[in-house]
């Protein structure tokens, strides 16, 4: 039955909530977070710790890792860089021009969501080998892409993109376009207009898209081999150096060098995200 509260000395009927209290949502919540997140990071922060402080220092100062986690963080971060310009200009395009295809070129954005990442990386590798349609062209230059850490950077821009256009495109479709007319009549012109007037605003939406395609890249494995080439202290990712720790029964090395990619991860995130809310309370938006 729905409780009664007095109101002015009046009885009126207090409305049932449709949605489910606080205290159920919030122990669902608790409860499926520890399970899927907190429980297994827990255990890999304990199965490292099985090595103690000088054996995962010993990890952490293997030249090989020390590699493995400089080209799996520095190239996340350059293909995120790279989305973050380029997933802005095509969401540019899809939100303010209508022409032919739009509606096709709109679709293939999602195509990395859909599309299995070891199919994406047989496929780039194939097209950016050294015999391959697109890398043979680079080849008078003596420059190979395939089998590179340029390689890797191909492959993480691909399966980042969509990221930061689909974060940044329902921005762009609340700006209202008498802001730019506004900006026009007071005398701004076009470059003025998009640093001053509508990248501040987009920022924090670029941050977040940044973000996702950095965290997305990180982790990145099956679209990644196939193109990397896998050389150790060259194009060897993490993510495969654990791979290669487990096949060799050193699950402690192996959850070594996944705690270390989480505390770097996270260290990284938070700075965005700090970033992110400072952009957000300097320009006004959330």
């Amino acid at each position: 039955m729905a409780d009664t509260t007095a109101v002015s000395g009046q009885w009126r009927l207090k409305q049932p909530s449709i949605i489910p209290g606080f205290g159920m949502t919030l122990g669902f919540s608790l409860a499926y977070l520890s399970l899927i997140i907190l429980i297994p990071i827990a255990g890999l922060i304990w199965r490292s710790a099985s090595l103690g402080w000088s054996g995962f220092f010993s990890v952490l100062a293997d030249t090989r890792t020390q590699d493995a986690l400089f080209i799996s963080f520095g190239t996340a971060f350059v293909a995120a860089l790279i989305n973050a310009i380029f997933g802005v200009i095509v969401a540019w395009i899809l939100v303010r021009y209508e022409f032919p295809g739009r509606r096709l070129i709109d679709a293939m954005v999602d195509l990395p969501f859909a599309l299995p990442t070891a199919v994406a990386g047989i496929a780039l590798a194939t097209l950016y080998a050294p015999k391959g349609w697109i890398g043979s062209l680079f080849m008078p230059f003596d420059l190979r892409i395939a089998f590179t850490p340029l390689g890797i950077i191909v492959a993480l821009v691909f399966i980042g993109l969509p990221f930061v256009v689909r974060t940044v495109q329902p921005v762009m479709e609340e700006i209202d376009r008498e802001v730019e007319e506004a900006a026009a009549t007071l005398g701004a012109n076009r470059f003025q207009t998009i640093t001053r007037v509508l990248l501040p605003g987009l920022m924090p939406a670029i941050l977040t898209g940044f973000a996702l395609a950095f965290a997305r890249g990180v982790g990145e494995y099956g679209s990644v081999i196939f193109i990397a080439g896998n050389i150790p202290y060259v194009s060897e990712i993490a993510p495969l150096l654990i791979v290669i720790r487990l096949e060799e029964f050193n699950y402690a090395g192996a959850t070594a060098i996944a705690t270390i990619m989480l505390l770097i991860s996270f260290t990284m995130l938070l700075v965005i995200n700090l970033i992110q809310a400072w952009s957000r309370r300097r320009y006004g938006h959330g």
